[in-house]
């Protein structure tokens, strides 16, 4: 593609077939190979995975174009828009606060357990953050682009281990012992695969891409009831709350996805089906699973069941045939997954789990973490919370972390939950706070790739191989190791100097 070819590009629509009555995205079949593949191409798909990723966009623009939403209104309209939406989200917010303040209960997260269920099943989304944007880096000599191409090197932190936000959500995911994210079904992937699949076709993509950025970008009630719950149950919000303080209107990503909706309308074609296509990809932000799906979709006991079924293939091979659940060795209840449900209740009927009850009085627990813990690593810790969580039943409301090592299967008194916050400012006043072991500004070592990327910078013989070098460092597969952070730093420092 030529340098400011995306703004001459046939405005001519793609067929797309009539609304249907079942979804074709809500469970894409598909939809992961797709998301894995493109991650994995280093940011040059060939004819055939680009041929699919345009296919899975104009699947996920029928489903945009048949939902209700709310219209895009035109570029004229676009800030009142945007302001009447941002005191809309205002208002509905502090109603949240003011029932939180009179003793309200929580309102997405019911415990521990159903928050980091959240957290896993919205990762496949979150880990691509920003992907769509990752097309335009091919016209990075455009000016019409230049807010989106920020907006892009903003989403990668410019480089700072601390504000990349696919860095900052792996590291969460890894703190909360959440390890088995990619076993998920296809509809969790769909949102993933479509930012994935803008970045492989913006050549002819672009209003989609624009418009898909003015909705990705504007300021939604649920990013900040996530930040606030989040944080109350002593989780690291930071993911969430960087977005609301990068997304703002006044001059954030928001303000820049406003602006260059505004300025990328050409005047040398029909405006108007330019614009269509932009409101195809405002309504397709909204395509497949998202944060209320996720929130809405958190079933205790199936999630359990989930859990142990994970486990049940290592546990066949690993337990000896004088352990016995009425009569029946664990290895026989655990040939088959499906056999897992009625296992689980042979251990309650057992009293090996004891439900509404401290966990240190099932003895499957004591198990797990205890002064004698024979299953001890069996479970990661995500899943140890799940159990947690199930065997205390409603008590779990309280939002109360399980306990690693022996404290974990006693009925000592339990110390009441802190938010995030407050362990952050505790640990710093007693001098406990990260290790210099885990600090960003550490020298890294071990990275090929670094070690690449530093010698094609200092030999300035060859620019073309600077460049596309650049540009694969700073895609969704790279830009978050230290490679890519290095990159990103020097693609920003030379934007930033001739903006």
């Amino acid at each position: 593609m030529k340098p400011h070819d995306l703004l001459t590009l046939s405005p001519a629509l793609p067929a797309v077939s009539p609304c249907q009555a079942d979804s074709p995205v809500a469970s894409m079949p598909g939809a992961r190979a797709l998301y894995d593949a493109l991650w994995k191409c280093n940011a040059t798909p060939d004819a055939t995975l680009r041929a699919e990723a345009q296919a899975f966009i104009e699947q996920c623009r029928i489903e945009a174009r048949c939902s209700a939403g709310e219209p895009l209104p035109g570029p004229d309209a676009l800030p009142r828009w945007m302001q009447a939406n941002l005191e809309a989200t205002g208002a509905r917010y502090k109603r949240y606060l003011a029932a939180r303040k009179a003793g309200g209960p929580r309102q997405y997260f019911s415990s521990r357990a159903h928050a980091l269920y959240f957290l896993r099943a919205v990762a496949p989304t979150k880990l691509v953050d920003g992907a769509w944007l990752y097309g335009l880096l091919n016209d990075s000599g455009n000016p019409r682009l230049s807010d989106l191409i920020f907006t892009y090197l903003e989403e990668l932190g410019d480089g700072r281990p601390d504000k990349n936000h696919v860095l900052i959500y792996r590291r969460l995911l890894d703190a909360m012992g959440i390890l088995d994210w990619r076993a998920q079904d296809d509809r969790r992937y769909v949102q993933g695969a479509l930012q994935l699949s803008l970045a492989a076709c913006t050549d002819t993509m672009l209003p989609e891409v624009v418009g898909f950025n003015l909705g990705y970008e504007q300021m939604p009630l649920h990013l900040l009831v996530t930040a606030y719950e989040l944080d109350e149950l002593g989780i690291d919000p930071t993911y969430f709350s960087l977005h609301v303080t990068v997304d703002n209107a006044a001059g954030g990503h928001a303000q820049r996805a406003l602006l260059a909706a505004a300025e990328i309308v050409p005047g040398t074609m029909d405006r108007a089906v330019f614009w269509r296509r932009v409101e195809d990809g405002y309504r397709m932000s909204e395509t497949g699973w998202g944060t209320n799906d996720a929130i809405a979709s958190f079933d205790l006991h199936a999630e359990l069941l989930r859990v142990m079924a994970h486990r049940a293939g290592e546990g066949q091979a690993s337990h000896s045939d004088h352990c016995r659940i009425e009569g029946r060795t664990v290895n026989e209840w655990l040939s088959k997954p499906d056999g897992v449900p009625a296992f689980v209740d042979a251990l309650q009927r057992g009293g090996w789990l004891v439900r509404d009850t401290d966990p240190a009085e099932s003895r499957f627990w004591r198990l797990l973490q205890g002064e004698t813990p024979h299953m001890f690593g069996v479970f990661n810790d995500y899943e140890l919370q799940v159990i947690h969580d199930w065997i205390r039943g409603e008590a779990a409301s309280d939002g109360m972390k399980f306990e690693r090592g022996p404290a974990g299967a006693t009925s000592a008194a339990r110390r009441p939950v802190r938010s995030f916050r407050q362990s952050q400012r505790l640990a710093s006043a007693r001098g406990t706070g990260n290790p210099s072991l885990l600090s960003s500004d550490a020298s890294p070592r071990f990275d090929p790739d670094l070690d690449a990327l530093r010698r094609a910078l200092n030999d300035g013989d060859d620019p073309v191989r600077q460049g596309t070098l650049l540009r694969q460092l700073l895609g969704p597969a790279f830009h978050w190791g230290t490679a890519g952070l290095e990159a990103t730093r020097h693609v920003s420092s030379l934007m930033r100097a001739v903006a």
